[in-house]
């Protein structure tokens, strides 16, 4: 078997290439591609597709039907091309030892993610093979626009989480095509154009909501304590709207919104266009919050508005830091900080919510434990 990085599929996935042209057989919990060998099997092709997307153990082993030579089980084993994943599975590098064939997994990947396919941080940016990966899982191609797949793909809420959760690498880190027409310039933003929107109206409103303080001290209390309060909704936000994976609808409005929201992140995390939020979606997020603010608030609008521009601080500090995380080379404990945030894509997405700092995650039991060796 060629020592490379094997992806995990679904029983669905497997049990979905069962043509003549597109045949996958399972032992166990390995996954083969004989596609190539149908028309070439002995017993003729009408046996081996009886057992497209299936599992061939049993018949493997029963010589009333015919003996298989050590040639046959040679060929398997060259055209293994995943494994296959038979329940949750937590974060750790055991995991995949624990789902497949350790006399030839822990030779291969021992630390390969069953729910993601990845090893390690390097991983999201390996490029992928637009065909391969599209006839292998059937999900989306990336060199068409994205978004109208997910709309027209028919897919289910499950398969959906499971493959969008699986990073892929389009070009040279480039943006993949998502809308493919003029809208797409509005998916796409450069890292630098936030503090240059957002900054202005910060201090605008930091030095309106300052005329209702007698001292410069509770204007920064007052600052300082949004500031703290967006640390808190940047990991409510990250965890319950943008991975609210579990009370996802099953349809497919439910499924393209939380692909427009966050999951394209999650497929393309080295996107360097999609890694910072749109101006006009944040727009929509941050005007609930003014008048939050200004609610629980009500009997000081000098006090809501410099706890609101505090937030949008945080906001501006946390979209940066998270284009940086992906992108730059940082000091020692923003490093720290940029293994934790990566492992959250590579290795688990249900932990390591928090992207400023690991704070939140420890206070609410969702610190992502990095055991896996990142690099």
């Amino acid at each position: 078997m060629p020592g490379r990085t094997l992806p995990t599929l679904t029983k669905a996935e497997v049990e979905s290439h069962n043509t003549a042209n597109d045949c996958y057989v399972t032992i166990g919990t390995n996954v083969y591609d004989v596609s190539d060998f149908v028309e070439s099997h002995p017993g003729g092709p009408d046996l081996v597709l009886e057992y497209a997307g299936k599992d061939i153990t049993d018949i493997l082993k029963n010589t009333d039907s015919h003996k298989h030579s050590d040639s046959a089980y040679e060929i398997l084993e060259e055209s293994q091309v995943g494994f296959l994943v038979t329940k949750k599975l937590a974060a750790n590098g055991k995991v995949q030892k624990n789902i497949t064939d350790s006399q030839i997994n822990d030779e291969v990947t021992p630390t390969v993610h069953p729910r993601t396919g990845m090893s390690c941080e390097e991983d999201l940016n390996k490029e992928t093979d637009y065909t391969t990966d599209y006839k292998q899982h059937k999900f989306l191609d990336l060199s068409k626009p994205l978004l109208m797949q997910v709309w027209f793909g028919g897919f289910s809420k499950k398969f959906y989480l499971d493959q969008v959760h699986r990073p892929r690498h389009y070009k040279g880190g480039s943006s993949a095509p998502l809308f493919g027409n003029f809208l797409e310039p509005l998916s796409l933003t450069p890292w630098w154009l936030i503090p240059i929107i957002w900054l202005p109206p910060v201090a605008y409103g930091t030095y309106l909501a300052s005329e209702g303080f007698d001292t410069p001290f509770g204007l920064a209390g007052a600052w300082l304590f949004g500031l703290f309060l967006w640390t808190l909704i940047e990991y409510i936000l990250h965890r319950f709207l943008f991975h609210l994976d579990e009370y996802l609808p099953d349809n497919r409005v439910g499924i393209t919104l939380h692909f427009l929201l966050h999951g394209v992140h999650h497929y393309l995390p080295m996107d360097k266009y999609r890694l910072v939020m749109p101006p006009t979606l944040f727009l929509v997020l941050a005007t609930p919050f003014w008048k939050l603010a200004h609610s629980l608030f009500y009997w000081d609008w000098f006090l809501a508005t410099a706890i609101f521009c505090g937030g949008i601080f945080g906001y501006i500090c946390y979209d940066l830091t998270h284009y940086f995380l992906h992108h730059q080379n940082l000091p020692l404990w923003y490093k720290d900080l940029k293994k934790y945030h990566l492992a959250h894509h590579f290795l688990d997405y249900e932990l390591g919510f928090g992207v400023t700092s690991r704070f939140w995650d420890q206070i609410f039991g969702t610190e992502l434990p990095t055991l896996v060796k990142t690099n």
